[in-house]
Order: C-alpha cells, then sequence, then structure tokens
C-alpha cells in the first residue's frame, strides 16, 4: 500500500510519518474503447485493490449518455466525477476539475491524453498539488492533432513526473526537453479477464461462419493504426480462403471499406463495447499499426490464446519477442500477407510462439509490480511538495 506521506520535525532533523493511503485523482478524457482508456481503467483497478484511494475525472459531451467507460469503472466500484462540458468550453472544465479537487483534495493529480495535460493538469499546478502524466503514445495524423501533440510536450516539461510506456516513447519526450530527473519509463501491465467468449459463441456473436480461418484486427480504423496495410494484405490473400473481421471504428472507415472490396472477405463490425471478449473468435490476431505505444491489444490477444502477427513498432517489440508472436516491418502489406500464411501452415509453430507469448505475459505483465512502479513514481513527487 501506498501512503500519503507527511514530514515532521524531530531535534536532529526531519523524518518521514505515514498518515492516511494516498489520494490520486486520474482525469481523462475518454473515448468509447482505446488502449488509453483500457489502461486508465486496469490502473484505477489495481491502485484500489493495493489500497490506494482511486477517484476518476471523466470529461464527456453532455449528449453522451452511459459513457462505456465510465460504467466499467463504476461497475469496478471505482468513485467516477463526470464532468459533461460543451466542445471547447475548457474554462468551465477548469473550474469543474478545480471544484474536485477543493472538494476531494487529492495528494496528486494523474493526467492521461493531450486534452487533460493541456486543459486540466494545469488546475493542479494552480492548487500546488503534484502532476504526474501518463503519454500513451503520439498519434500524428493532421495538422491541428500534430500542433497540439507539440503543445503537449511543451507542456510536460513543466509537470511534475512525465510516463512513457514504451523505451522509443520514452526517447522522444527525452527530445523534448523534459528532465531525465523527471522522466520515467513504465510499461503497461495486464488484468487476465475470465468473460472471454469461447470460439464458437464468439463466431456466432460476430456473425461469423463457426468453420474456416479468420483473421481479425482490432482498433481505431485511422491512420496510424495501418488498417489499410492489414486490407491490402487481405487482398493478397484473396484467393486463399482466408476471412477477416475488422472491429472498431474511425475517421477512415468509409475509406477502408472501399479499400476492403478488393479482398473480398472482409467483414466488418463497427464499435463494439469490450471487445476483447470477443477475441477467441480469431485463428490469429493482426496488428499492423505504424505507431504505438505498448498496445494493451496484444495483452489480451495472448490471454485469449490466439497467435499474433505485429508490426514492430513503438513498444511492441518489448511486448512480443521472435519467440512469442511474428513480427514484421510496418507498411509491407506483402510480409504481413506472408506471416497470416504462416500461422495457416505451420500451426505448430504458431502454438509454440502462443504458449511463450502467454508465460511471458504472466511472468512480466502482472499489475502487482506495475502498481509499484507508478508508486515508486508517486513517492518522488510527493516528498518534495510535502517538505
Amino acid at each position: 500500500m501506498l501512503e500519503s506521506i507527511a514530514r515532521a520535525s524531530t531535534a536532529d532533523d526531519r523524518v518521514l510519518s505515514v498518515t492516511r493511503p494516498l489520494k490520486v485523482l486520474h482525469v481523462i478524457a475518454p473515448a468509447a474503447a482505446g488502449g488509453l482508456e483500457r489502461v486508465v481503467c486496469t490502473l484505477a483497478r489495481a491502485q484500489r485493490d493495493a489500497m490506494i484511494d482511486v477517484r476518476v475525472a471523466a470529461i464527456v459531451e453532455p449528449k453522451v449518455r452511459d459513457h462505456p467507460v465510465v460504467a466499467e469503472l463504476r461497475q469496478s466500484r471505482i468513485a467516477v466525477d463526470v464532468i459533461a462540458v460543451p466542445p471547447r468550453s475548457y474554462l468551465l472544465e477548469r473550474r469543474e476539475i478545480a471544484a474536485i479537487c477543493t472538494a476531494w483534495r487529492p495528494d496528486l493529480l494523474h493526467t492521461h491524453g493531450y486534452r487533460t495535460n493541456l486543459i486540466d493538469s494545469p488546475v493542479g499546478a494552480r492548487l500546488s498539488i503534484p502532476r504526474v502524466s501518463t503519454f500513451h503514445g503520439f498519434t500524428g495524423g493532421d495538422l491541428r492533432n500534430r500542433l497540439y501533440e507539440q503543445l503537449e510536450r511543451r507542456a510536460a516539461r513543466r509537470m511534475d513526473a512525465v510516463i512513457a510506456v514504451s523505451r522509443p516513447l520514452r526517447e522522444q519526450l527525452a527530445a523534448s526537453g523534459i528532465s531525465s530527473r523527471r522522466l520515467h519509463f513504465v510499461p503497461n501491465a495486464h488484468e487476465p479477464r475470465a468473460d472471454f467468449l469461447d470460439r464458437a459463441a464468439a463466431r456466432s456473436a460476430l456473425g461469423l461462419p463457426a468453420e474456416g480461418f479468420v483473421v481479425g484486427w482490432l482498433g481505431r480504423l485511422t491512420k496510424e493504426k495501418g488498417a489499410d496495410v492489414f486490407l491490402d494484405a487481405m487482398a493478397l490473400l484473396r484467393d486463399e480462403n482466408i476471412a477477416a473481421s475488422v472491429i472498431g471504428d474511425g475517421s477512415e472507415r468509409a475509406s477502408l471499406e472501399l479499400r476492403a472490396r478488393r479482398a473480398r472477405t472482409v467483414r466488418f463490425h463497427g464499435l463494439i463495447t469490450n471487445a476483447g471478449r470477443y477475441l477467441r473468435a480469431f485463428d490469429v490476431f493482426v496488428l499492423s499499426s505504424r505507431r504505438e505505444g505498448t498496445p494493451m491489444v496484444l495483452f489480451e490477444a495472448m490471454d485469449a490464446g490466439v497467435p499474433v502477427v505485429a508490426t514492430c513498432v513503438g513498444g511492441v517489440p518489448e511486448v512480443v519477442r521472435p519467440t512469442d508472436a511474428l513480427l514484421i516491418d510496418a507498411e509491407r502489406p506483402a510480409a504481413l500477407a506472408d506471416a497470416i500464411r504462416a500461422v495457416v501452415r505451420d500451426p505448430r509453430s504458431a502454438r509454440l510462439r502462443l504458449e511463450s507469448a502467454r508465460r511471458r505475459l504472466v511472468a512480466d505483465y502482472g499489475t502487482r509490480p506495475w502498481v509499484e512502479q507508478y508508486s515508486a513514481v508517486y513517492r518522488q513527487v510527493i516528498r518534495p511538495a510535502t517538505s
């Protein structure tokens, strides 16, 4: 258990005295689903289990009802404050965060994502609350998004601690001028789940045939996730009796559905709440991203017992090694098609890689050491603040 720290004077020096459980306020502007959202939900539960007093402030638009991330947190008995604000109502958003901080008095403000880093983290500075941010990865994209990311990098220099979820991301942040004293590497972790549907039930729920080889893809339909590369690979496999399922939504969905016509055997399912439950419908899971932090969906695929083919980007090679998955370079549809063929033609090797991946998942990515790594960062920023 990480506890709040107070300092008391003695005749000779100051010593630490334990007062109460640490109070951490996570701030998130959640999408309906995604890796960042999965990290926050998992971390909040793991910290609660470690006897940390956790609260989550969720920024949503007023028209949003029953947000799935809010529902999941509440179902997990995590306290959630829903802040419903219209788009670009940033002063109102800050006032709401300040009101929560004033009433609840957290020991630490932990932000996730560029919106909360830019808009809400300064509230902590104004109220003298130590500030930590987890950076989950940069997506690039259009000019506006790149501008936001540049502003976020600058804002990170003023935070008390910045956590990168992969080593390449830590290097990017260091190049942005964040001091090594404030910059930390904490890879994501996995919380084993017991609600996977079995193969038959998952296929039935997704409307897939009971038999036949199916390749699964799950994520946001945006450029950095590389769904177009996946679809081009499937076009190369169109005559090989291999079907594909794409779960997710995003700005590129319409163009991707047009692109998929070349592959013929691709089914788009749209956004599905708690999509990881359906992973056992697939004979192989493909991650074709151009950019990644530490993708939580890889952990879920390994946990579900599904062989993995992934691009070697960001934190991916830290999660799975060549002994655990087939790794390929990004932007190479032909190499991706060859890797899928390899799983089809050599299922024994695929099973061996999967067994290695699942051993690694248990040994290296449990939530208990993960929470302690976060707690070590928290201790560094709270002690100076209480001196």
